[in-house]
């Protein structure tokens, strides 16, 4: 059995192949215009050197992390996306919250995503239901017809959004809107918000349902042709897709809710990490991916991923539960800049994958992270990529050194300059979600992978007082590892707003059986037994009067019992967010909500593939930067060295096909039985915590 994780980056597409959930293999294609063809090349590629693996066996698993749906919002090129809603509820998405990111700029810009469905596509329909789920006004479906049919003409609508008042209490209207849409333009996608998101809050609902429809006929198309194209390979298997919680959905799933793909792309890098720092016995994590334009930081506490479901895009709010990832730009193609006063900035632009860096060679002339990297010696230009790309030394000291000449430094202290910023707001990052949600960083490890994780760690732990960072075998590959260990998940939410006093036991006990009625069908649908299928139940909490609430876990104990225990469990949970909780107070039940999935046993340990140059022998030593006042000879290595094994001390370089891992003087590593390169950090500076 082959199992195949692909994830796209923004320079590389990362294909690794699991077989016979033992042995691993990583490629990376470089993209090109058409991503779906580097996906292919480097489905191709594992297929060809894993042939011998299995005694012939050709059967195949694909699971596929895809940024598609949020660079379509990133970059406004989503489909031309109409709104229907109650007839004078229209501008709900445009009136957003009273909330400003910034409550005395005149100046500021709108903070609401009108952009995706603009005042002339939004349309108000005649129907009416009460917050009871009650229908007071009958829905016009002959104004349904008629008001499409004057979209479709006037604008070329693609996608409709179709968001009723109180329809998450009772979604017939919408249904209904869709059947007519579905019967009488079969060629509009169609999302309704009681499917999409069926939870109070007119705003966020609306918001992402909007972006559901934004999204959907890209999506669908991008999976179709991506489905067919694996089937062309000769290889066909199942192909499921990255959610924005951390599990995979099949196609069907991402296709029905192209939403859940919305900030999905990171989170089978941190599925990964949590994998990787088990084998090496830690559970308290702090995942750093460092790529070519971001740093994305996570928290995995106890073995469990942080998640959160105030998501934001673009500064919107995304209602949906996902992995609690912090982003800075910081990456690999970060450019550094001066500013008015002359002072040293780096980020958050980045020269991305096309020119890219100085030293790609591909025109590019402005100083950015790489070039610093090249410059102090880090990266070896002959094997970078393992080997694919040849980088230009020359390119990257002039880039570094015109900014040296403005700033009247040398280029190895401009270029020192620049890692040291970079590495305070990657720190920042970290600090962002641990030590200002009350969390000591120095109780967990660092968990360094993307391209350029194992660059900076070494550096960045030592700002946070962290003694130890973990460098997994492929850290530019580990998001499509991640994928591989994955759970299958659904999940289905079910408003119930039910005050303490009034809690009628079978009645939440009929509301969770619905629940789990409903992910027990879906799942079983795509193919699974329902003996495999396993449910997490949790409530949304608040005390009474106020305006959110807090996530608990509900067991799967009687619910008498588990009603007890979820509402001592709020109050607790209530002193750790807020700092205070108040257990006379009464407290409201305002959702409902089940996971559904079948859980993926991860791998006791796999056998990478050796790291093996393709670019001859490495030098023995390399003259490194991490003073601007001198130079040291490092001493070189690569991966699969078995001195790695016994112990290897600073400086030094590590080097493998996709990363580097720098450590400097006074740091020591080893790879352990998991085969981990654990860095032990030297002691931070004085007061470094708190900088």
């Amino acid at each position: 059995m082959r199992e195949i994780g692909i994830d796209i980056g923004g320079t590389f597409t990362d294909v690794v192949c699991l077989v016979d959930r033992r042995k691993v293999h990583a490629v990376k294609v470089q993209n090109s215009g058409d991503l779906i063809r580097s996906v292919i090349d480097g489905v191709d590629r594992v297929l060809r050197e894993t042939s011998g693996d299995t005694g012939g066996d050709l059967r195949v698993a694909y699971m596929h992390g895809t940024t598609v749906a949020t660079n379509a919002v990133l970059e406004g090129r989503g489909a031309v996306t109409a709104c229907l809603a109650t007839k004078g509820f229209e501008d709900v998405i445009e009136i957003g919250r009273q909330k400003r990111s910034r409550m005395y700029d005149l100046d500021l810009a709108s903070e609401t995503p009108s952009f995706v469905s603009p005042r002339r596509m939004r349309a108000g329909i005649t129907e009416r239901i009460d917050g009871a789920g009650n229908v007071l006004v009958a829905l016009d479906e002959a104004e349904v017809i008629r008001t499409v049919r004057e979209l479709y003409d006037r604008f070329a609508i693609q996608s409709i959004a179709v968001c009723y008042l109180n329809a998450y209490r009772n979604g017939a209207h919408e249904v209904r809107t869709r059947e007519l849409i579905r019967a009488h333009f079969p060629e509009i996608a169609v999302s309704i918000s009681s499917e999409v998101n069926p939870v109070f809050r007119e705003y966020e609902r609306t918001c992402v349902t909007v972006f559901d429809a934004y999204v959907r006929p890209l999506v669908e198309r991008y999976i179709e042709r991506l489905a067919s194209a694996l089937h062309e390979t000769g290889a066909a298997g199942q192909l499921q897709i990255m959610q924005s919680r951390g599990g995979v959905g099949s196609v069907k799933m991402a296709a029905a809710r192209p939403v859940s793909l919305l900030l999905s792309g990171p989170a089978a890098g941190v599925v990964g990490a949590r994998l990787v720092g088990e084998w090496s016995g830690e559970r308290d994590l702090i995942g750093m991916d460092i790529g070519g334009t971001t740093c994305d930081v996570s928290l995995i506490r106890g073995g469990a991923i942080e998640l959160t479901r105030e998501g934001r895009l673009r500064g919107f709010p995304l209602r949906l539960l996902t992995t609690d990832i912090t982003s800075v730009g910081s990456g690999g193609g970060s450019i550094a800049w001066l500013d008015a006063a002359g002072g040293l900035h780096v980020g958050p632009r980045s020269a991305g994958a096309d020119p890219g860096p100085a030293c790609y060679g591909l025109g590019a002339e402005e100083p950015t992270t790489t070039d610093a990297s090249v410059v102090l010696g880090y990266l070896n230009p002959k094997y970078f990529a393992g080997g694919t790309m040849k980088l230009d030394p020359e390119l990257a000291n002039r880039a570094v050194g015109r900014l040296a000449d403005r700033l009247k430094l040398s280029v190895d202290a401009t270029a020192l300059g620049m890692h040291r910023i970079l590495n305070v707001q990657m720190a920042e990052a970290v600090r962002l979600v641990t030590v200002k949600r009350g969390y000591d960083p120095r109780r967990f490890a660092l968990v360094a992978f993307g391209g350029a994780g194992p660059v900076h760690a070494s550096e960045v732990a030592k700002l946070l007082g962290i003694r130890k960072v973990i460098v997994p075998h492929s850290p530019g590959t580990l998001a499509a590892f991640g994928l591989l260990v994955a759970d299958l998940e659904y999940e289905a939410s079910l408003p119930v707003l039910i005050h303490q006093d009034d809690i009628d036991v079978s009645v939440v006990a009929g509301h969770f059986a619905k629940l789990g009625t409903q992910g027990i069908e879906r799942l079983v649908s795509e193919g699974l037994a329902p003996a495999d299928i396993q449910i997490r139940r949790w409530v949304d909490l608040r005390y009474a009067g106020q305006s959110f609430e807090l996530e608990v876990p509900f067991g799967d104990g009687p619910v008498a019992i588990e009603v007890t225990q979820c509402i001592a469990a709020f109050h607790r949970r209530h002193a750790e967010v807020f700092g205070h909780a108040d257990a006379s107070r009464s407290v409201e039940f305002v959702n409902l909500r089940t996971v559904h999935f079948r859980h993926v046993p991860p791998p006791k340990q796999v056998v990478p593939v050796a790291d093996i140059a393709t670019s001859g022998e490495a030098p023995e030593y390399r003259s490194v930067c991490f003073d601007a006042s001198s130079r040291v000879n490092a001493r070189i290595y690569r991966r699969s060295d078995e001195a790695l094994r016994t112990g290897i001390a600073g400086p030094c370089i590590v080097e493998q096909s996709d990363t580097t891992t720098v450590l400097r003087p006074g740091e020591t590593a080893r790879v352990d039985g998991a085969g981990n390169l654990i860095v032990n950090v030297i002691e931070c500076e004085k007061g470094a915590l708190h900088a």
